[in-house]
């Protein structure tokens, strides 16, 4: 957790996670970009420990599954304290990571990163209390089709993805302009020197000094690689090439 003057905590992005291990931040979030820019204040991280907000002597925080089945899970009492007690702003997002959730995509991202930064509930055993993300608006977001031991290392996947396009992150605004997902396309292949490495070499074409044909490269490349590893993406960027031409027919008659 960083600390901030009162002028600045109004308008800075905030990142708000409720954990059952807040010592496991800032984590990867201290170092490199992100890192920087938590010392730099242009961002804040604020950990909260979950098991705070229990109320009996042993701190307890999970229970046996209403139904039956194995393991245990997070009760909606106290995780609704929790939620209660860091006390934020309703205009803030509330976030739910878990493997059932709607898959992030750059277009949340970058929504997320334009607003004032979310709460996050990083989840652990088999779930929390169905009551209380009904009850409390959380949000479940997914970063892909596998299980984790719990929310945390999710919610870094994206506070990083997050802070990175906050303003005064990245060296270059390009360098955010021009990688994966930004246009719908995985990012065309990089190289730099040396120009000959193991026999093989950096293409022509991108050391030939014409930036009209450079570009043409990079976007053939981005389209071959989405088409070839990503067909889902691939189709939603043909279809969104597609609607303009379908709307003007239409309206052509």
């Amino acid at each position: 957790m960083t600390s901030q003057d009162p002028a600045s905590q109004a308008t800075i992005w905030r990142a708000t996670v409720l954990t059952l291990f807040p010592d496991m931040f800032p984590g990867p979030l201290g170092v490199s970009l992100a890192g920087k820019a938590l010392a730099g204040g242009l961002w804040a991280l604020e950990a909260r420990d979950i098991r705070a907000s229990a109320t009996d002597r042993h701190r307890s925080v999970d229970d046996t599954p209403a139904g039956g089945g194995p393991g245990m899970v997070l009760r909606a009492d106290v995780l609704a304290a929790a939620i209660d007690a860091a006390d934020i702003a309703p205009d803030r997002p509330r976030l739910l990571m878990s493997p059932r959730g709607r898959p992030l995509t750059q277009d949340q991202v970058a929504e997320l990163a334009a607003g004032p930064g979310p709460l996050i509930v990083c989840g652990r055993f088999e779930g929390i209390d169905q009551r209380v993300i009904e009850a409390r608006g959380l949000e479940e977001i997914s970063i892909g089709d596998y299980v984790l031991s719990g929310g945390e290392i999710a919610a870094m996947a994206l506070i990083d993805a997050c802070v990175r396009l906050l303003p005064g992150v990245m060296g270059k605004l390009a360098s955010g302009t021009e990688e994966s997902f930004s246009e719908g396309l995985l990012e065309y292949p990089q190289y730099t020197r040396p120009q000959e490495f193991e026999g093989r070499q950096i293409p022509e074409i991108l050391i030939s000094g014409d930036h009209a044909k450079v570009a043409a490269w990079r976007l053939a490349q981005s389209e071959a690689l989405t088409a070839a590893r990503r067909p889902d993406l691939w189709a939603r960027k043909a279809g969104q090439k597609a609607a303009p031409r379908g709307t003007k027919n239409t309206t052509d008659g």
